[in-house]
C-alpha cells in the first residue's frame, strides 16, 4: 500500500492557529459593537436661511477666507438625501469646498406629504430653484451664481440654466443624466417600459422604499448579497463599522418622490428622451441646450451602473457654450463623492475651474444690489424664510 504522506500534524496545527484567530477576532468584534460607535453624518455646521414649503436652504459655515467670490449652489437628487455630500469628515464634499474657500449653499428637498403630489418639474425648477437662486443672488450681491448639479438635481440643473442662463455664471454637472435612449444598464431599460400612469396613480408620491428596492435589484449580487459578507469579515474594524453604519444610514433614509415629477420625469426624459433633443418643455417653455452658454464642467464615473458614461457624455457636445470640459472618473456613482481617491481629484478640479472663471458680469451689478429681496412662492401654501 502506497504511503500518502499527509501532514497531518501541518494540518491541525493550521486548525488551531486559524481557530484561535478567529476567537480574537470574534472578541475584538464583540468589543466594537458593544461599544462606541461614531455614525454621525452632516455634521458640517450649517444655517437654515431661506424656507419655503418643505423645501429648505442650508448655508455651510465658512472655515476659512472666501476665496471665490461667486457663491456655489448644490442641487442634490429628489432621489436619497443631500447628506451624501457630506457623509462623515475627511470624506466630506461640502467639508472639502469650504477648505479651499468656497461660499456653499444646498438645496435640501425635504420629505414631500400628499399634498405635494402634483408638483411637477416646473415647480421644483421655476418655483423652488428660482427663488433660492434669486434669495442668493441678493443676499451676495452678485448678478450671477455658481450651480453644481448631482444626477436628477444635475438634470433640473441643466434645465434650470436653460430656461435661466442669465442668472448662473458656471455650471458643474455630475453623474448627470440628460441623454436617455442607451441600453447600457438596466435602468434605462426598466424605466422605458414601466407603466409610469398606473404606478403614480396608485402610490400618488413615489415611496422612497419602492424606489430603493429596485436599485437594489439592479445589482441584488452586490448590493444585497457581497457587501454584508464583507460586513462580516471586517466586524473587528471599527473604522469600517462606522463607515458602513454611516452609508446604510444614508442609504435608507430615502424620502417620496412627488407623483407628478415622477411622471414627468420618466415619460420626457426616459420613455421620450426629449431633453437632449431641446424638445422638453417645462411650465410652458422649450428647454433649449444651445442656452447653455455659460462654461459647463460635466463629471460621470466610468463604473456607473445607474448612470453609465453613455448617458452623460453628449451633453457637452449638445450645449451652446465654447468653454465645456468632460471628466470620467474611475468610480461608480457614489463612488465620486465618498473615495478618498476621487476627493483628491474631484473638489480640487472644482475649486481650480470655478476659480479660473470667478469673473461676475460688471455692467447689472449695482442693479442686483440693490434689488429687493425674493418673496417664496408656493401653490397656496405658507412660506417663510428663516435663519437658524
Amino acid at each position: 500500500m502506497a504511503n500518502t504522506n499527509i501532514p497531518v500534524d501541518l494540518i491541525l496545527k493550521n486548525m488551531a492557529e486559524a481557530t484561535d484567530s478567529a476567537q480574537k477576532r470574534m472578541g475584538k468584534a464583540a468589543d466594537v459593537l458593544l461599544g462606541d460607535i461614531e455614525a454621525d453624518i452632516a455634521t458640517t455646521p450649517y444655517d437654515v436661511v431661506f424656507e419655503v414649503d418643505r423645501v429648505q436652504l442650508k448655508h455651510y459655515k465658512p472655515v476659512t477666507e472666501q476665496k471665490i467670490k461667486t457663491p456655489l449652489l448644490v442641487v442634490y437628487a429628489l432621489i436619497n438625501r443631500e447628506t451624501m455630500l457630506d457623509l462623515q469628515q475627511g470624506k466630506s464634499v461640502v467639508e472639502n469646498f469650504l477648505k479651499q474657500g468656497v461660499d456653499v449653499y444646498m438645496i435640501d428637498w425635504g420629505y414631500p406629504s400628499r399634498k405635494d403630489k402634483y408638483l411637477g418639474i416646473d415647480d421644483h425648477v421655476n418655483v423652488y430653484m428660482d427663488d433660492i437662486v434669486e434669495f442668493i443672488r441678493q443676499e451676495n450681491k452678485v448678478q450671477k451664481i455658481n450651480i453644481m448639479g448631482i444626477c436628477m438635481g444635475g438634470t433640473f440643473s441643466v434645465i434650470y440654466s436653460s430656461l435661466h442662463p442669465e442668472k448662473v455664471l458656471n455650471l458643474v454637472t455630475t453623474v448627470t443624466p440628460t441623454s436617455f435612449d442607451i441600453d447600457t444598464g438596466l435602468l434605462n431599460i426598466w424605466m422605458r417600459k414601466m407603466p409610469v400612469d398606473q404606478i403614480t396613480n396608485t402610490f400618488g408620491n413615489i415611496p422612497g422604499d419602492f424606489l430603493n428596492f429596485g436599485f437594489l435589484l439592479l445589482n441584488p449580487a452586490r448590493l444585497m448579497l457581497d457587501k454584508y459578507v464583507s460586513f462580516f469579515e471586517h466586524l473587528d474594524d471599527k473604522k469600517f463599522v462606522e463607515g458602513f453604519v454611516r452609508m446604510e444610514k444614508w442609504i435608507f433614509d430615502s424620502p417620496d418622490i412627488p407623483g407628478e415629477t415622477f411622471r414627468e420625469f420618466i415619460k420626457d426624459c426616459f420613455q421620450e428622451n426629449l431633453l437632449i433633443q431641446n424638445k422638453m418643455v417645462v411650465g410652458g417653455q422649450r428647454v433649449n441646450l444651445k442656452k447653455l452658454t455659460m462654461p459647463l464642467l460635466n463629471f460621470y464615473g466610468k463604473f456607473d451602473h445607474l448612470v453609465p458614461p453613455e448617458a452623460c457624455e453628449k451633453l457637452t457636445s449638445a450645449v451652446g457654450s465654447k468653454d465645456t470640459e468632460d471628466i470620467c472618473l474611475g468610480t461608480g456613482h457614489i463612488g465620486i463623492y465618498v473615495s478618498s481617491k476621487c476627493q483628491l481629484e474631484f473638489t480640487p478640479k472644482i475649486v481650480q475651474w470655478l476659480s479660473d472663471r470667478d469673473k461676475q458680469p460688471v455692467q447689472r451689478k449695482r442693479a442686483a444690489a440693490t434689488a429687493k429681496k425674493p418673496t417664496p412662492r408656493s401653490s397656496g401654501r405658507k412660506s417663510k424664510t428663516s435663519a437658524s
